[in-house]
């Protein structure tokens, strides 16, 4: 990943701070963005050792103009960009009865109006990039949640991050062949999301993953990295389903 310049949405914490390091790591310039107005400064100085770098920018992406007004600072900030790496988003769980339109409205405009807008405002980057290091990437978080079902009444989360899946398929035939688009799909992993759930939650999520685990940040970037590099160039349209075989269950 030395020389490749990567953005990394939600990069300040969770599965994105994990791919941000892990892409540092592996000499990538990482841009790493945040809701917070400071960014993920802390984590920005905690890479000064790497080999890559992380930069922090700011960006909301709940609206069309955040997602023009990030495409523009990248722009700004570093011309050609290889990879995206779309993993800003949330989750809402709440009965069926109070799932209602401010709920719904708040995870589609995140999880998945997000991916497309920012996507076609960063398509002079990314061309760019492909110019000269073929193929440029588009990546996109998704879920395990949208390949099977989940016990939890997250009705917008499973339901948009099933269409980040399909999103992904109709962007790969379409941008190919300098841009490729393919998704992760994971499954449950070790976060501090995870690490305030009950006890119990969490005993339920590893019983019903048949690795026998959840997925750590070495899982998720080896992932990543093939992906984003020059190994993963021949791989378009794919869900990858990575989550230890909860799907399956």
């Amino acid at each position: 990943m030395r020389g490749r310049t990567v953005l990394v949405t939600g990069g300040s914490r969770g599965l994105g701070r994990m791919m941000a390091r892990g892409l540092a790591e592996h000499g990538a310039t990482v841009l790493a963005t945040s809701r917070a107005d400071a960014g993920p400064v802390d984590l920005a100085a905690e890479a000064a050792d790497l080999p890559g770098a992380i930069v922090a920018l700011h960006a909301d992406l709940a609206t069309e103009d955040g997602c023009a007004a990030l495409a523009a600072a990248v722009a700004e900030h570093a011309g050609a960009l290889d990879v995206v790496v779309h993993n800003a988003g949330m989750t809402v769980a709440a009965p069926i009865e109070d799932h209602d339109d401010a709920v719904w409205d708040e995870v589609v405009d995140v999880n998945l109006k997000a991916v497309f807008h920012l996507t076609r405002f960063l398509l002079p980057s990314l061309r760019a990039a492909a110019a000269l290091r073929p193929p440029a990437r588009v990546i996109t978080i998704g879920s395990a949640s949208g390949i099977g079902v989940s016990r939890r009444e997250n009705w917008s989360y499973g339901a948009t991050k099933a269409g980040v899946h399909h999103l992904t398929r109709h962007l790969a035939l379409k941008l190919g062949p300098d841009i490729v688009c393919n998704t992760v799909a994971p499954g449950a992993f070790a976060t501090d999301m995870t690490d305030r759930m009950p006890p119990e939650w969490k005993d339920a999520l590893i019983a019903g993953t048949p690795a026998g685990r959840m997925g750590t940040a070495a899982d998720l970037v080896g992932a990543v990295v093939f992906l984003a590099s020059p190994a993963g160039s021949f791989l378009t349209g794919t869900v990858l389903p990575l989550d230890g075989g909860l799907s399956l269950t």
